[in-house]
């Protein structure tokens, strides 16, 4: 479903991002896949045989699904589902997938991410937290980077007692081109309030490492 600056304004739950029809600006794809035409034929190709006709729009249609984050708040997904609560022990979500863009190559990273938080008066619904989490990661980025960002909207918005972020991901610019290392996993951490003590701190990467079979 393509659309365009002239048409209704989405409803709210198409705001966020989320809604599982693909959507795209015609006008950004038509001037992108011109673009990689070019491109096509200064690597040799030639962009008018039949298996790669497509190809210009359909990289540029990929292109703007992969960064679509910037087009979302994160805060704004937070805010969208936030409740009082007496609550003040740690909420762990872990084992959230992934997929990102390293801005220095435009080749992929993916992996997995573990967010806590130690409620103070607040919790936000469950699903939000993989949401911040794709509303960051669908931008070009550096896995540094992504990590302080999740953490920050989470502390920000909510104003938690502390909020801690590991992601550990495997990136193609290492696997396919310079050192070409194919099994190396880079793992980023970053932790606000309670999670710099190292107990909580402990505690956290213990739950995260544990298996509930």
């Amino acid at each position: 479903m393509n659309i365009n600056n002239n048409e209704a304004p989405l409803d709210d739950d198409e705001l966020d991002g989320y809604v599982k029809i693909d959507r795209y600006n015609t006008d950004k794809v038509e001037s992108i896949a011109s673009h990689y035409e070019d491109i096509l034929s200064q690597l040799g190709e030639n962009p008018k045989r039949q298996g790669l006709l497509k190809t210009p729009e359909r990289i540029a249609k990929a292109l703007q699904y992969l960064t679509h984050g910037y087009d979302v708040d994160p805060a704004a997904i937070l805010k969208s589902a936030m409740f009082e609560e007496d609550y003040s022990q740690m909420v762990v979500v872990k084992d959230i997938e992934v997929y990102s863009m390293c801005e220095h190559h435009l080749l992929p990273f993916f992996g997995k991410a573990h967010i806590a938080y130690i409620p103070k008066g607040h919790i936000v619904g469950l699903s939000k937290i993989p949401r911040v989490v794709d509303a960051f990661a669908r931008r070009l980025q550096v896995q540094e980077r992504l990590t302080n960002e999740i953490r920050d909207c989470i502390q920000e918005t909510l104003n938690p007692a502390g909020v801690a972020v590991v992601i550990e991901c495997k990136h193609l610019c290492m696997a396919m081109r310079g050192i070409q290392k194919q099994n190396s996993v880079t793992t980023t951490s970053a932790f606000t309030g309670e999670f710099a003590h190292e107990r909580t701190r402990a505690e956290f990467l213990r739950l995260i490492t544990a298996s509930l079979d």
